[in-house]
């Protein structure tokens, strides 16, 4: 199932459609060395694992949030961070091949990003960054889970629904920016500030897009794990690894959001 994450989709290695490689012949002496000779491993083929994409996720995150730490002290540097995290964001997703150094440095952007941002919302509602954290490494670690075991698998139906879900959140964001920037809306957070029967309206919608969010997930571990059983290039880590990052930073940002909507 083609996961909606430009980082895998628009990536041969994720979708399927990476050319087949040829295999030279082999002899009969070189056929009974092979079967004498022990398991290779992915490191030895070349071929992406699981490991991998754990060490390059995790050294990320780390760079992430070490820079996060600094742009919680910088928070002007929010902007100019964002900005710079988008670029290189365009620029590492339509790269053939991975690039080690963009996508640290991509992690880095986004960690001034996050780290400033996050500032500003605790400095106005104590406690909130705690509460996006805990709620993101909760998302992340059911939603890995449930899928290691097979309890929850993508499907053709369940993508488009996600699909169209996506896009109809996409035009609301839009004309939310729109509505502030030209001053039609003068709160906070814009229609999400609104309430139904009493309930933020940002409420109802931060656990809207959490689901998409935690299916969005399933799409990447799904990618992740069609690129290890088709024997991927091992540098295709660096591409998983940055896929992952981008999700993540997502559901962050939007749970952060949506808690700050509620603390308001």
């Amino acid at each position: 199932m083609a996961s909606q994450n430009p980082a895998f989709s628009r990536n041969p290695a994720f979708n399927g459609k990476a050319p087949a490689q040829p295999v030279a012949p082999i002899s009969a002496d070189g056929l009974q060395q092979m079967y004498d000779a022990p398991a290779a491993t992915p490191v030895q083929t070349g071929r992406i694992s699981y490991d991998d994409v754990i060490v390059k996720t995790a050294l990320n995150f780390v760079v992430l949030v070490a820079f996060a730490a600094i742009g919680w002290n910088v928070p002007v540097l929010a902007l100019p961070a964002a900005l710079i995290g988008f670029g290189l964001a365009m620029v590492n997703i339509f790269k053939r091949q991975p690039s080690p150094p963009l996508i640290l440095l991509y992690s880095a952007a986004e960690g001034l990003f996050i780290g400033a941002i996050s500032g500003v919302f605790e400095a106005r509602y104590p406690g909130v960054v705690v509460q996006a954290v805990i709620a993101t490494i909760c998302v992340f670690a059911v939603t890995l889970v449930l899928f290691a075991f097979g309890k929850i698998r993508a499907s053709k139906r369940a993508t488009k629904i996600f699909l169209i879900a996506m896009v109809g959140y996409l035009v609301f964001s839009l004309v939310n920016v729109v509505l502030m920037l030209t001053g039609l809306n003068t709160n906070a957070f814009g229609l999400s500030s609104a309430t139904i029967f009493g309930i933020p309206l940002g409420l109802i919608l931060g656990v809207f897009v959490t689901i998409l969010e935690a299916y969005s997930l399933v799409l990447d571990f799904d990618q992740i794990q069609r690129a290890v059983k088709a024997g991927a290039p091992r540098n295709q880590s660096w591409s998983a690894a940055f896929g992952l990052v981008v999700t993540v930073v997502w559901l962050y940002l939007e749970l952060l959001r949506m808690f700050s909507i509620v603390r308001g």
